[in-house]
């Protein structure tokens, strides 16, 4: 039985399950197979994240949101805030979905999954969960200096009696000495032979930099790197605006704001011919974190090149907010997932620089990992694990040793070890 069905029937048995491994397994691929399956048979999913921009990825919505939980963080705070007891249609809404996939689980803390366990037996649902996602990457994010709790360590947890699936075979590379190091740094084991390996990735940088895409810990890095190496170029800037389309006219600014900003979208694209792209999505015929050069600009389309010779047309395409509403059809009340914001503009943003944040789920050849911004646990792991192949991929020269730089949460880690080893 391969992964998707073993996946599937558990599912459909109401086993609650928790999908993990390292990055590049195959963990977005087979949630989406999940997706399709369960759509295919006219059920329905809630695709949620606890962030907005891992929520867009999965085409869902936030936690918060979905869960009607306002701005709390926790059930005190709920009760504080006079939202403990959710609405009436926030409960018939999550009683009617079949499965539940919260994506990027490493990042939900334990208070906040207490909170949507409380939802959950408030709307008495009886479908499945499906949490994705590795604890040895992004972590929660807390406010000052607050303790990181994970998800993993609430009651919670151990109350929805999770399966773990623990995918291994790695897809987005297949050199196998590189599989090891990346695994080291996963674990933050980085004995010699990883040190002298990564030392070995250290290499002298080229005074032309427009073949290779720059990883920064920090945004204002990225764009700034951007917008010089795109001055450098003599051929004439085109400006790209987005177009946005409200179809729910009580939509705010601030919502619409919020989700350009967690979907990626540049509002203003600044191009010219000759300046290297990143494709910021997959479809049948480039995916998402490929290269390529823009050739030629028009009014409406972008024509670019691939490394192979191949031409790609692009043209504004559109990534939409959907909300569940409920409507009558044929007589009957249900809850359909319906658009409320779509925002064209092309499935691409420049080369040059990118941040490790917003390279998730991003395949990257000619990389260059700037070490002296990794400020994070497994910060330096996400962005080692965005490279193809270490024939295609520099370190900067970093201002710690290799074992300080490859460092993760000590609680997850014991986690990990114990859960999916």
């Amino acid at each position: 039985m391969d992964n998707l069905e073993s996946l599937v029937a558990k599912l459909g048995n109401a086993q609650n399950i928790f999908l993990t491994g390292g990055a590049g397994v195959g963990k977005t691929t087979l949630t989406r197979k999940v997706i399709a399956h369960y759509e295919s048979e006219a059920k329905k999913v809630a695709k949620l994240a606890s962030t907005g921009m891992a929520a867009t990825l999965l085409g869902g919505q936030t936690l918060h949101s979905f869960f009607d939980l306002g701005i709390a963080d926790s059930i005190e705070d709920l009760e504080r805030r006079k939202k403990y007891e959710p609405k009436k249609r926030t409960k018939k809404l999550i009683k009617n979905m079949h499965l539940i996939i919260i994506d990027e689980v490493s990042m939900v803390s334990a208070s906040l999954m207490d909170m949507i366990r409380l939802r959950l037996l408030q709307s008495e649902f009886t479908g499945a969960l499906l949490l994705v996602g590795d604890f040895l990457q992004l972590p929660p994010v807390v406010r000052g200096y607050a303790e990181v709790m994970f998800a993993f360590e609430s009651e919670s947890w151990s109350a929805f009696e999770m399966h773990t699936i623990n995918l291994t075979k790695v897809y987005r590379t297949d050199d196998s000495d590189f599989i090891e190091v990346l695994n080291a740094v996963r674990f933050a084991n980085v004995s010699e032979a990883e040190h002298y390996y990564l030392h070995h990735l250290i290499k002298p940088l080229p005074e032309n930099l427009s073949a290779f895409t720059y990883l920064f810990g920090k945004n204002a890095s990225a764009l700034r790197h951007n917008q010089e190496q795109l001055s450098f170029l003599e051929s004439d800037e085109e400006t790209y605006r987005a177009e946005i389309i409200r179809h729910d006219k009580n939509l705010n600014d601030k919502e619409v704001e919020r989700f350009i900003s967690d979907a990626r979208i540049n509002i203003e694209l600044q191009l010219k011919v000759g300046a290297p792209i990143l494709f910021t999505r997959n479809s049948w015929n480039y995916f998402n974190g490929e290269r390529a050069k823009i050739v030629k600009l028009e009014d409406s389309k972008v024509y670019v090149e691939k490394d192979d010779g191949v031409v790609v047309k692009l043209e504004q395409v559109s990534q939409d907010k959907t909300v569940w509403k409920e409507k009558t059809i044929e007589g009957k009340k249900e809850f359909v997932e319906e658009s409320v914001l779509s925002v064209y503009q092309f499935p691409l943003q420049l080369a040059f620089a990118i941040t490790i944040h917003k390279s998730q789920g991003m395949s990257i050849e000619d990389l260059i990992i700037e070490t002296k911004e990794i400020f994070a646990p497994s910060q330096f792991y996400v962005a080692l694990s965005r490279a193809t192949s270490p024939a295609r991929l520099s370190l900067v020269q970093p201002l710690k040793d290799w074992h300080h730089l490859a460092y993760a949460d000590s609680k997850a880690l014991n986690f990990v070890q114990e859960y999916t080893l």
